[in-house]
């Protein structure tokens, strides 16, 4: 019989492996990086977007506190060094949750700054979301190796 985590669970796991992740560089790539795509758009041809910063910014917050939490999945306490081996076990299932919350800081950006209508403001955090999803769970696979030697044997 094969026990089965329920979504609290997972989302308890999830939570633990992002308890040690570098928020203070996710913080400042994020904020460099609207701050540059902003800057650059009222440099460059066209008009500048503070949406798109903001959500590029937050795209890379999001990313870099993830991939940086499950990066070193030997660190920390105990508990934070086995919700990071079972983060690289199940990077898509991990994933998951960092683009939930992407999504959810997206929302009031597209739905307050660009001034979109809810349905339409959701569609596009749901995206960005989308996006966020994709590349952490890609990245996460890719360091699965890095736990190998942590990982127990059998599935």
């Amino acid at each position: 019989m094969k026990d089965e985590l329920t979504r609290r669970d997972e989302m308890s796991l999830a939570g633990a492996a992002l308890q040690g992740a570098p928020w203070k560089a996710a913080a400042v790539t994020g904020g460099a990086v609207a701050a540059t795509s902003y800057g650059l758009g009222w440099i460059l041809p066209g008009s500048p977007d503070l949406t798109w910063a903001l959500c590029l910014g937050i795209s890379l917050f999001s990313l870099v506190a993830a991939v940086g939490s499950v990066a070193k999945p030997g660190s920390g306490d105990r508990v934070t060094r086995q919700a990071r081996l079972w983060a690289l076990r199940r990077p898509w299932r991990f994933s998951l949750y960092p683009a939930l919350g992407a999504a959810a800081l997206m929302y009031p950006v597209q739905l307050v700054i660009d001034g979109e209508g809810p349905f339409s403001a959701a569609l596009d955090a749901l995206q960005g979301g989308v996006v966020v999803y994709l590349i952490t769970a890609v990245l996460a696979l890719t360091m699965k190796g890095r736990g190998q030697s942590s990982l127990p044997s059998g599935r």
